[in-house]
């Protein structure tokens, strides 16, 4: 599906393309620490099987670690990152997956197809202009009840990335964003907040949020 990038998709693409394969080489290992990100990851897994609405797209999904774990837990899953770099890596580390390419606001689903959604570390390259469209997106594509739940690094305003996994001249822009003003973002966009975990980062504070796509009212008819 062709889809038109905005100016920081692209900067995102060209970034993550450059750096595909260090990328592919680094961060599923640090994934593996990551002992309480996995549990909030494992929590979702359950509620979306729990519901049995669809699968959960990864939006974002880098070389697909993350989309392997959900399999493992035993969650129908598939991935769409922006850079085809990253799909390529993606197909060849787990072949058994789909992967695409693709953005977090232009999802390939049918209307209440998905039983939840994973933005793990990738709206960070969204800015907050560009957020409502995007969850509204979500909302479109995910099913009554079904799960959304985002990784993200906490704080205000924006960070300047320069030299991405010690690669010169590979430099990008991330947001930085307070779980209470996503928090409402979602709610405004029909969703429910179910759970909020922050946590310590290396460099600067993290949170896990976990949202639900609230179910439609039944109209009350007099008999």
């Amino acid at each position: 599906m062709e889809t038109t990038l905005s100016d920081r998709e692209d900067e995102a693409r060209r970034a993550y393309d450059a750096v595909a394969e260090t990328y592919a080489a680094t961060v599923p290992a640090l994934f593996a620490q990551d002992v309480r990100g996995r549990a909030m990851i494992a929590a979702f897994a359950e509620l979306v099987a729990a519901a049995g609405a669809g699968p959960v797209a990864d939006l974002g999904c880098g070389p697909g670690h993350v989309a392997a774990h959900l399999r493992d837990l035993g969650v129908p899953v598939f991935g769409v990152d922006v850079s085809p770099g990253t799909v390529a890596a993606a197909r060849r580390a787990h072949p058994e997956i789909r992967f695409e390419v693709g953005t977090l606001g232009s999802l390939d689903a049918a209307d209440g197809a998905l039983g939840g959604v994973l933005s793990w570390w990738s709206l960070l390259h969204t800015p907050p202009a560009e957020r409502p469209a995007v969850f509204a997106e979500w909302r479109r594509a995910l099913a009554p009840g079904g799960y959304a739940l985002l990784g993200f690094h906490v704080g205000d305003g924006q960070s300047q990335v320069t030299g991405a996994y010690g690669q010169a001249g590979v430099d990008y822009t991330i947001d930085l964003i307070q779980p209470e003003e996503v928090a409402a973002e979602l709610a405004a966009a029909g969703f429910e907040r179910e759970a909020l975990m922050r946590l310590p980062g290396v460099r600067r504070e993290q949170a896990c949020l976990l949202v639900r796509k609230r179910r439609e009212a039944v109209p009350v008819t007099s008999g």
